[in-house]
């Protein structure tokens, strides 16, 4: 017999008849209220999500940090991401052939997402110092590119305590990661002189190619050094200007192509997975990648940007351009510019208040010091402090700036609360990115002192 058009297959028949099989309502009702009570009365009692901290506040934050640094990052073990091991680092080593030739993403946004927190810099409040430093002599140093030497100042006395050779233009002072030593980037030596944070004295050497500015991951894996290049070749880098290195053997893991000329500062985001970098003779910040070491995004600024600064909530980065007079306001997921803050003429360096509310930027040819509110995006105080103010040094309790002039030979100490100027310093020659150490943080990202 020839079975009808419309008959459908048993088994979708039964799943019919199962699916009309429901329960009275009023059991629903009650079995809904029992299961309610039951996680409201024994979720605590378990310990559940409910004591938990959410994702991204200040709390999963540090439990975070914690974690990574209770391990030893340093360690090559396990590293699958970039190239093979190459030889250690020195003067005479190949770049690694496998680097990013630039920036090809579109800048809608990284691979990964750009996290957010209260405040990135929770952990570098006024006396929160880590005890890797306990014991440590607080004092400030100061390189100076025409003597190619390091000056060592005690800031409770102002004197100069010492001063030691370290190579062929000084740019900057690094405190390391783990806040055990301090490095010093002699770029014309392809040098980093390494010093006893203790004693306060050179104790050894890393050749690396034309180091300009060192940086360390959010890990502490990775070393990154920029060579700020504003010429071709391979004597002083090229388009190569981005190396990143295995912190603790100091092997080359990867040399990454940036095609604007003088890659100059960074800044991680909060979540440690990218860095927005200057470009100061370009004009173009660029985002990269730390894991994968490529560039994911750019944006063109114009001008001269200069020194770069997460935001404490982690959303947007502070970049300070020498030509345009002021201070971008960045938007690191869309890379777009938000807002422009005028300071003052030849705005160069940054500094974070210790409570994370106030932003200070050196005017370099305007000899002032301006003052951005976090919160408002605006100016509330330009000071005129003189000299050619440079780098900045926030002294451990937050009441002290330590300003390197580059073109005057000077160190100023500024009143970080009302501007004055509590003392010159004569060091000579052209003083660049001083460091005060030791400083509250448990971690140091680099540069002359950025720490989380």
């Amino acid at each position: 017999m020839t079975p009808r058009r419309d008959a459908r297959p048993p088994v979708r028949r039964a799943h019919a008849r199962r699916i009309d099989r429901r329960p009275p309502l009023g059991r629903v009702v009650l079995a809904t209220i029992v299961f309610g009570a039951f996680i409201l009365i024994g979720r605590p009692a378990l310990g559940g999500a409910g004591n938990a901290p959410a994702a991204g506040s200040e709390s999963t934050f540090r439990t975070a940090g914690a974690s990574q640094r209770a391990l030893d990052p340093g360690s090559p073990a396990g590293t699958n991401e970039g190239p093979a091991a190459t030889p250690a680092a020195s003067a005479t080593a190949n770049p690694d052939s496998t680097g990013s030739p630039g920036p090809t993403a579109s800048p809608t946004g990284p691979s990964a997402p750009i996290g957010t927190v209260r405040n990135v810099y929770a952990g570098a409040g006024a006396g929160m110092f880590a005890p890797a430093v306990a014991g440590i002599p607080e004092r400030v140093y100061v390189p100076d590119e025409a003597s190619g030497t390091v000056i060592v100042i005690d800031p409770k006395t102002f004197r100069i305590v010492r001063r030691f050779p370290v190579g062929a233009s000084p740019e900057h002072v690094t405190p390391d990661w783990d806040l055990r030593r301090l490095y010093v980037e002699a770029a014309f030596s392809n040098r980093l002189t390494v010093i006893d944070a203790r004693t306060a004295r050179p104790i050894g050497r890393h050749t690396v190619p034309g180091p300009y500015n060192l940086y360390f991951t959010l890990d502490g894996r990775r070393a990154i050094v920029l060579l700020d290049s504003s010429r071709s070749g391979r004597d002083y880098g090229g388009s190569r200007q981005v190396y990143f290195y295995d912190r603790r053997t100091w092997r080359l893991v990867r040399a990454l192509r940036i095609p604007y000329a003088g890659a100059d500062h960074l800044d991680f985001s909060a979540d440690g997975r990218s860095f927005v970098m200057s470009t100061e003779y370009a004009g173009w910040l660029v985002r990269i990648d730390t894991q994968r070491m490529k560039v994911t995004g750019r944006l063109y600024v114009g001008g001269r940007p200069i020194d770069v600064r997460l935001s404490p909530d982690g959303k947007v980065f502070f970049v300070a351009n020498q030509s345009r007079n002021g201070v971008s306001v960045v938007d690191p997921l869309a890379m777009r510019e938000l807002a422009f803050i005028a300071t003052g003429r030849g705005a160069h360096g940054l500094a974070i208040s210790r409570d994370a509310r106030r932003l200070f930027v050196t005017n370099r040819r305007a000899g002032t010091l301006s003052v951005i509110d976090f919160r408002a995006r605006k100016v509330v105080r330009t000071w005129r402090i003189g000299g050619s103010p440079d780098m900045i040094a926030v002294s451990p309790d937050g009441t002290q700036l330590w300003i390197s002039n580059r073109y005057g030979g000077t160190v100023s100490v500024v009143n970080a609360l009302s501007g004055a100027v509590l003392k010159i310093i004569r060091v000579g020659g052209r003083p660049h990115g001083l460091a005060y150490f030791p400083e509250p943080g448990s971690i140091s990202l680099g540069h002359n002192g950025i720490y989380r």
